[in-house]
């Protein structure tokens, strides 16, 4: 890509030229692409008080007078190719044109003149005007035929193969109207090109071959005169060339991909070579403002670490040594008509958009924004997919959190924390697929066998660039999750927890984990309750009887009188509450379910004669139950019951009874707070200890049975099925602790 030269006609470079554009009905204000410099700006990014729009995600590929030329390409979808979509923009700020020529479209260097060509033809249009200017026809089918080269000025080029086994180039012009053959050439030069240089000459580049060796040569074509007026060999390894009134300038690459910027005195052929640094791919950008050399990589917004080649970097060509940094990076650029360099890049103060970068009052070259896309070049939160309430008793506890930037070359930390506790979980994301970071949050919290709870939570990202282009990005929100009320959930995080009293009379808190992807449950968090429960000859979990959020529990002591404690949802429980006594006369007692289907957790109690009684939830936790209804008779030869809820998808709770054979019993709620005809479950079910129905263990909807062993120290999950027939799988061991307690709720 050439780049800037002098400005035989300054183009209104002295003036600032500002139109009014009525866009809808808002007036904007915008510069023309010669916007002039302040006054004592240095190589930083010089403000302007208004810049046009420039459309998002695009690049530059010509400048004319008064308008740019754009390149959109819109990313593939499955296997199809990026679509590439032109736009002439009009520095003005009024409505970019789509450009529907299919063919490559370039500027040549003069006034807003362009040149499109095709397989069959080329064309030279002002789009200031929309006039054609200039056309020719090509061959296209073979080498012999005319073939398209190239535009500058107000002329097209081609070449053509003749007869005597040379390479014709001729220029076709608006003035002349008539092909005229460019002198100075080498007769066996071809792969010729001809792009825009100064106002005066254009870039021309070619081949030559000798055997099997080739050599690549850059020249100075005079416009006025169609004549090479200067040649330079380019090393083989050469990228960008830049020519001025004064210097011409190229770059090089060795074998390592060190790069070398070479600037030739046009008048002296003295040369002056710099290392600039080194670049995995062939895409640095070299340009010659007055004195100065301007470099720097096309991929810098994108590379993966730090590089001095990321920014573009002006040289003082006087002193060689001075280095001033224009911009943060660069994309793509193109010459003005002026001889300013327009620079589609990015400023980590002013964003995307195209920069002038001309003289400064003191020769130094400053970055000017003219037109800007709006987008950032720091990194930047352009949308997040965070619900505001996140249920976890869906999806099985998971929840997928999605935040998308504005890079992907990113090193990003995203942090969700439980506000109550203070309990957070991290994850890191390196180079997020298409700038998309996504925490596939498994719903736990500190480390693998943590339940979230539930609650206010807050989210925070941060977002390092990987190439060293701007701050990281911090940003951060918040969101509630909610579950619905476990009847064995004491620290409110949607698992249930065990209540174990060890022969000491000390009472444990064991919570649980499970999670879809390492399907057992685990042993959570213990936390020790309290001392002094040996006084109480049953403990038993009630589910919310109090009407508060949280699961409760009750307390029977040895003289008969019933206790219950309010779970605080932090695992503990508040100060006891004396429900009534006359409750020694009952050998077994079991609630959580509720029997009736009120949306309250009931009680039922068996007296030594086998009568059951029933005791409905109020809801209210200074009468948690009604007077006593008996409900049933036979049932002394049950050692051990216990509330499951519904475990069958019936209306209403239900019971499991185990008899002393050790045969376990299912005794379906009929919702009026009596039970259907038992039914068998099945035998073996007498090494147990304990058999506790506590709730949905394994997050699928259905309750589960936990059970200790009295053999060892073992303990063991049923499954439910959500079968009346089976209602329970095959147990699978835990890792929750047993050590033989004295009771397990």
């Amino acid at each position: 890509m050439s780049h800037a030269r002098p400005a035989r006609r300054q183009l209104a470079a002295a003036v600032v030229t500002v139109l009014a554009v009525t866009v809808g009905s808002t007036a904007l204000a915008a510069p023309a692409i010669a916007v002039p410099v302040t006054e004592g700006t240095t190589g930083a990014a010089a403000t302007t008080t208004s810049v046009a729009p420039f459309p998002k995600n695009s690049t530059i590929i010509g400048a004319g007078a008064t308008g740019y030329l754009a390149l959109t390409k819109t990313a593939p979808t499955g296997e199809e190719p990026y679509s590439q979509t032109r736009y002439w923009v009009p520095a003005d700020g009024s409505a970019a044109t789509e450009i529907n020529w299919s063919a490559k479209v370039e500027s040549t260097g003069s006034g807003d003149i362009v040149a499109s060509n095709w397989a069959t033809g080329a064309d030279l249009t002002d789009m200031a005007t929309g006039q054609k200017l200039a056309s020719v026809s090509l061959g296209g089918e073979t080498e012999t035929e005319t073939a398209y080269a190239g535009a500058a000025g107000n002329a097209l080029f081609t070449t053509l193969f003749n007869e005597d086994g040379d390479w014709i180039t001729q220029m076709h012009s608006t003035t002349s109207g008539s092909a005229k053959m460019t002198a100075g050439l080498p007769g066996e030069a071809y792969g010729v090109r001809v792009t825009p240089g100064t106002a005066d000459h254009a870039l021309l580049t070619y081949s030559t071959q000798t055997g099997t060796s080739y050599t690549k040569y850059a020249a100075t074509l005079d416009l006025a005169a169609n004549t090479v007026t200067e040649t330079y060999e380019l090393p083989k390894t050469h990228g960008d060339l830049a020519v001025s009134a004064t210097h011409f300038a190229w770059v090089e690459y060795d074998a390592a991909a060190n790069v070398t910027v070479v600037v030739v005195d046009r008048a002296t052929k003295a040369a002056q070579k710099f290392k600039a640094g080194t670049a995995g791919g062939r895409d640095v950008e070299v340009g010659l403002v007055g004195d100065w050399v301007t470099y720097g990589t096309r991929s810098g917004l994108e590379s993966w670490a730090p590089d001095a080649l990321n920014a573009l970097t002006a040289r003082s060509l006087k002193d060689g040594t001075t280095t001033r940094k224009l911009l943060d990076h660069t994309l793509t650029a193109a010459v003005a008509p002026d001889g300013a360099q327009v620079v589609r890049g990015g400023t980590v103060e002013q964003g995307e958009g195209l920069y002038r970068i001309a003289p400064s009052a003191d020769g130094s070259p400053a970055a000017t924004l003219v037109a800007s896309s709006g987008e950032s070049t720091k990194v930047a939160l352009l949308g997040s997919k965070v619900p505001a309430v996140i249920d976890l008793d869906q999806n099985r506890g998971q929840a997928q959190l999605d935040w998308t930037l504005s890079r992907f070359n990113v090193r990003a930390i995203v942090t969700l924390r439980h506000v109550r506790t203070g309990k957070i979980i991290s994850q890191e994301v390196i180079r997020p697929t298409d700038a998309v970071v996504h925490f596939d949050w498994k719903g736990d919290l500190g480390h693998q066998y943590e339940t979230a709870y539930n609650g206010d939570y807050t989210w925070k990202i941060s977002a390092e660039p990987l190439n060293g282009i701007g701050p990281v990005l911090t940003s951060s929100g918040t969101f509630k999750v909610v579950r619905k009320p476990a009847p064995h959930d004491y620290n409110d995080n949607g698992t249930p927890d065990v209540l174990l009293r060890d022969g000491s009379g000390r009472l444990w808190r064991a919570d649980s984990h499970f999670a879809y992807y390492n399907p057992w449950l685990a042993s959570a968090e213990q936390k020790l309750i309290g001392s002094g429960w040996n006084i109480y000859n049953q403990i038993e979990a009630t589910g919310n009887i109090a009407g508060a959020a949280h699961a409760d529990i009750v307390a029977r002591d040895k003289d008969g009188v019933l206790w219950h404690f309010l779970g605080k949802g932090d695992g503990t429980f508040a100060g006891r509450y004396k429900i009534s006594s006359g409750w020694g006369g009952y050998t077994k007692i079991a609630a959580g379910s509720d029997l009736n289907g009120d949306g309250k957790p009931d009680l039922v109690a068996t007296d030594a004669a086998g009568a059951m009684w029933l005791y409905k939830g109020t809801g209210s936790w200074r009468t948690p139950y009604t007077t006593r209804v008996k409900i049933g008779t036979g049932w002394q030869g049950y050692n051990l019951i216990t509330a499951t809820g519904n475990i069958a998808g019936a209306t209403a709770g239900d019971l499991v009874a185990r008899d002393t054979a050790g045969v376990l019993w299912l005794h379906l709620g009929k919702g009026d707070g009596t039970f259907a005809p038992r039914i068998r479950i099945g035998a073996g079910w007498g090494g147990y200890s304990h058999i506790v129905g506590v709730g949905d263990a394994d997050r699928d909807g259905r309750p589960d049975l936990f059970a200790t062993n009295a053999g060892d120290t073992n303990t063991y999950l049923h499954k439910g099925t959500g079968s009346w027939s089976t209602p329970f799988g095959q147990r699978q061991a835990t890792s929750l602790p047993n050590n033989r307690p004295t009771s397990v709720a």
